[in-house]
């Protein structure tokens, strides 16, 4: 990871005081265009980012925002990590404001540029993917809590569920139910939360003697209607699945569309709660833990960084599961 520029660092590259970079990011009109023009290149090639949010701590003021960035704000799991967060930061007097990444990592720069440069107090992002040295450099600048995924340099306050834990339980689970023929359906972009889940699978299927099988361990397209074509080229297969574990609710709920469009039977294990759960009538277990607990410890993480604790260490904290069962599933 490489040095963060300073307004210093600017300056020099654009051959004027720092005074005349400070007022030109300001947008005072007592700097020509030419010495501006200067500024704002050599801001772009180095990648400079202005500092509202400590120049508003030298100055006394607060803005009394924090900011959250998730990968889909149409998943209802946001809703309710949001929900929690809120729950934290509304009792400290601050307004919450969203960003969406589109579970794209150009899209989490966007969105947490975007809230930086509205002087949010901190944010909590859900990472798309492993980019610690975007995260790394944001934590220089403002307090950061990631969640569901931890930086590799521990530079983040992060909370995270046992994905691991609760992955090799469902795999157990599916082996002692006598599942001789079990799929692992994975999640559609690389992350922490997808990989810790698939080693929890592999390593439940090992304590109980399997071989890992990695011909069946399908990654399911985010799009609804590529991910039931790739459901129905699984099934169709010779030694279809009798059993799978889905990797997040988007999975689990197409394993369960093609239950419903094909009307033969599928033992299905998703990872992650399911509101409607209750409502089906096809045997299904959830490997469930609090979304909602997530944010209020995201939310309590990121108040102690805000409250004066930037030169504390790490905090990292795991969230615990437990396997839910609906309709019959609990009995086989």
């Amino acid at each position: 990871m490489g040095t963060i520029p300073t307004m210093r660092d600017v300056a020099q590259r654009a051959r004027v005081s720092p005074m005349t970079v400070s007022r030109t990011l300001r947008g005072e009109g007592t700097v020509g265009p030419e010495l501006a023009a200067r500024v704002l290149a050599a801001v772009e090639e180095l990648g400079y980012r202005h500092n509202d949010w400590a120049r508003g701590l030298k100055s006394g003021s607060s803005s009394g925002l924090v900011g959250l960035v998730v990968t889909n704000l149409a998943n209802p799991f946001y809703a309710e990590l949001a929900t929690g967060v809120d729950r934290v930061v509304s009792g400290e007097s601050l307004q919450l404001l969203f960003g969406s990444s589109g579970d794209d990592g150009g899209g989490e720069r966007r969105a947490a540029d975007g809230l930086a440069a509205r002087r949010v107090e901190g944010l909590v992002v859900v990472p798309t993917a492993d980019d610690d040295d975007f995260l790394a450099q944001l934590c220089h600048q403002l307090p950061v809590v990631t969640v569901t995924s931890r930086l590799a340099d521990a530079q983040a306050d992060s909370v995270t569920v046992d994905d691991f834990g609760g992955a090799r339980d469902a795999s157990r689970r599916l082996v002692l139910e006598g599942h001789e023929r079990i799929a692992f359906l994975g999640l559609s972009h690389a992350s922490r939360t997808g990989e810790e889940r698939e080693r929890g699978y592999l390593a439940g299927q090992e304590e109980c003697g399997r071989p890992r099988d990695r011909a069946r361990i399908v990654t399911l397209a985010a799009d609804e209607a590529e991910a039931d074509r790739q459901m129905w080229r699984l099934m169709s297969g010779p030694e279809a699945p009798t059993a799978v574990f889905a990797a997040n609710n988007r999975n689990t709920i197409a394993a369960c569309r093609w239950v419903a469009a094909s009307g033969d039977p599928l033992r299905i294990i998703g990872f992650d709660a399911i509101r409607t759960a209750g409502l089906f009538r096809m045997p299904i277990s959830l490997v469930e833990y609090s979304a909602e607990e997530l944010g209020e410890r995201a939310g309590e993480l990121l108040l102690r960084r805000i409250r004066g604790g930037l030169e504390e260490p790490p905090r990292h904290e795991a969230i615990a599961t437990q396997l839910a069962h609906y309709g019959a599933a609990g009995t086989l």
